[in-house]
């Protein structure tokens, strides 16, 4: 699964690897660990010009009142790749409305005896990659405002992270850089955007251990990706 991860980059860093512009993430700053069940909001890339900021943990649009939004969007966190076309919390939104999720890292726990040790997980090459997301947008009946929220997508894992996340063997998916448009693009059918849910090579990903206590520590604070001892 995909719980917690890191954004360690700037809104101009974001807007030159995407291609789009900065003016929805002026505010945004450099985070080495987000968890998602702040459920707070997040730079996210769609087919519009601009990065959009969403919260994590969808909610979607057929949502009836706060009470249901607030239980849903902790379950929708992450969504299965094998059968998000096919719950209908996701159906809709993998059909039509696809996102990327910017990330340079993410966190998972190997479990060993009664312990938890926690890893964190990076690409060798690439500083700035994608997670597989879908999005959607529900209507607050309360306050009258739209709620633009998200969520990523997990595969089977390869076996760097069978190792690491050693309890159910998942992992999100990870786009290539030359994935990206396809996953973004509206004219995508089914069988195509599937052929995308394939767990990311091992070879190219690295990963170490890190002090379990980064959940306690500030989000903003370095340390948090400095190696275990």
């Amino acid at each position: 699964m995909c719980y917690h991860y890191s954004l360690v980059a700037s809104p101009d860093e974001l807007a030159v690897r995407y291609r789009r512009e900065k003016r929805e993430v002026e505010d945004y700053i450099k985070t080495y660990h987000i968890s998602a069940f702040t459920h707070s909001e997040c730079p996210v890339v769609t087919t519009d010009t601009e990065i959009q900021m969403f919260r994590w943990g969808l909610v979607p649009f057929w949502t009836k009142d706060v009470e249901e939004a607030v239980t849903i969007r902790n379950r929708t966190i992450n969504a299965r790749s094998e059968t998000v076309f096919e719950k209908p919390s996701f159906r809709e939104a993998v059909k039509h409305k696809r996102c990327l999720v910017p990330a340079t890292g993410f966190f998972d726990w190997r479990h060993e005896g009664g312990k938890k040790i926690p890893y964190f997980i990076s690409l060798k090459k690439e500083g700035i990659f994608s997670f597989a997301g879908i999005y959607d947008t529900w209507h607050n009946p309360v306050t009258d405002e739209q709620l633009h929220t998200f969520s990523i997508l997990t595969t089977d894992a390869n076996p760097m992270m069978r190792f690491i996340h050693n309890t159910n063997f998942r992992m999100p998916v990870i786009l290539h850089p030359e994935e990206e448009n396809l996953w973004l693009d509206p004219l995508a059918d089914e069988g195509t955007l599937k052929k995308l849910f394939t767990p990311y090579d091992e070879s190219a990903m690295q990963a170490y251990t890190v002090d379990p206590g980064f959940l306690k520590m500030n989000p903003r604070d370095p340390k948090i990706l400095e190696r275990a001892e």
